[in-house]
């Protein structure tokens, strides 16, 4: 996926310009204020929209969304935050109710395949069954790059009951049709800098119900990157600081 490419081509050329989080593109005092803000709890958070030069990549049938968010967890180490991302038997308890199940299917080194069950209820309930295949990378002893790329997601019919199955007919509803996700962890200031990264492909929303729909494209994954930074450094912070 071009999209995708662009992405990851724009994310090396940062962290060449040791620029590994979001907020170290900023101008010099505008860096400086959003360093502050997240030390003092707060979370940033940026809708991103990646262009390949200078024009929009557009997916036939598809839209593209692409959000991603900072934040600081004071006294936390390096490895007690990756402790915590690659705890994939507990992400059900940490990350409730957005994911349901999680585990990890196998570990190769730094390569792992994982396996998550995400849920939501906003219009309608979607409940899908995702797999990945995850690559870790540390940088130096204070960094680490985590990659997530999607190699199958299917809907989940009927779920919570006996009879809960995965979809095997071919069709969907396009609710999420490829997801890749990026962590970059950084200790320094005192602490755990944590940032995650999404980009999500879904259906197009038709016209005539885009009044409707578009308010909730934007606001479903501000809210559940929103919850996942937090809940992300409640599950740190109960380790024991």
């Amino acid at each position: 996926m071009r999209y995708i490419a662009a992405t990851e081509s724009r994310m090396d050329d940062g962290a060449r310009l040791n620029q590994f989080l979001l907020v170290d593109r900023f101008p010099d005092l505008q860096r400086q204020e959003a360093y502050e803000q997240l030390q003092h709890g707060e979370v940033y958070i940026e809708e991103l929209d990646t262009q390949d030069d200078h024009h929009a990549i557009h997916v036939p049938s598809g839209l593209i969304h692409h959000w991603a968010g900072v934040i600081f967890i004071p006294k936390a180490t390096l490895s007690e935050t990756n402790a915590v991302l690659q705890d994939y038997a507990n992400e059900a308890v940490i990350y409730n109710p957005e994911i349901r199940r999680a585990r990890l299917i196998e570990q190769n080194g730094n390569d792992s395949k994982i396996f998550l069950q995400f849920y939501n209820k906003s219009i309608v309930t979607v409940v899908l069954n995702a797999y990945f295949d995850v690559t870790e990378t540390p940088i130096g002893s204070t960094r680490i790059l985590s990659k997530s790329h999607s190699t199958r997601i299917v809907e989940v019919e009927n779920p919570g009951t006996p009879d809960e199955h995965e979809r095997t007919d071919g069709v969907d509803h396009g609710y999420m049709w490829r997801l890749c996700s990026y962590w970059r962890i950084e200790e320094k200031d005192g602490g755990t800098y944590v940032e995650s990264e999404s980009i999500t492909l879904t259906r197009t929303v038709p016209a005539l119900l885009a009044w409707l729909i578009n308010p909730w494209t934007k606001s479903i994954p501000r809210d559940v990157l929103f919850h996942t930074l937090t809940d992300t450094r409640n599950a740190v912070q109960k380790t024991g600081h």
